[in-house]
């Protein structure tokens, strides 16, 4: 039986006593007024706010644990059932850096070289970017599983 088999009963339990939780402070309502009601709810809202602090917990660690899972099997942390395109937020973020440093480095290489010193500052940019996605292509995965496999 899987943890996650056993995640809907235990919330059901939490439910459960959730309910009896806020039964009991429904019910102390209205023995003690409404001149502690701020209170009652105040004291309801933070165990839920425990409860709910506890099941992220519980999943942080639990995705943890199959993160280090995939590493020890020598696989690379990321979503399972990503597809290809689990590796968005690396290539995005390069693109945005290349961008953003493109900016200064134009400047520089056009006062210093006017329109030749602009070209080749952009040829770099390009040629960075190109390298950097080079790892994604096809034919450099399929060399790199080749040396693996040998």
């Amino acid at each position: 039986m899987d943890a996650r088999d056993t995640e809907p009963r235990s919330s059901l339990v939490k439910d459960a006593e959730l309910k009896k939780e806020l039964d009991a402070t429904l019910h102390a309502r209205r023995e003690l007024g409404p001149d502690y009601e701020s209170a009652l709810v105040d004291s309801f809202l933070e165990k839920v706010e425990q409860r709910v602090d506890g099941s992220v917990d519980r999943r942080v660690r639990r995705q943890l644990a199959e993160q280090q899972m995939v590493v020890a099997r020598g696989g690379r942390p990321g979503r399972e059932g990503a597809g290809t395109d689990h590796h968005f937020g690396e290539r995005f973020g390069f693109a945005m850096v290349s961008l953003i440093l493109a900016i200064p480095l134009s400047a520089i290489g056009g006062v210093n070289g006017g329109l030749k010193g602009l070209f080749v500052t952009w040829c770099g940019i390009v040629a960075v970017n190109a390298v950097h996605a080079a790892h994604r292509w096809p034919w450099h995965l399929l060399r790199r599983r080749r040396r693996e496999e040998d």
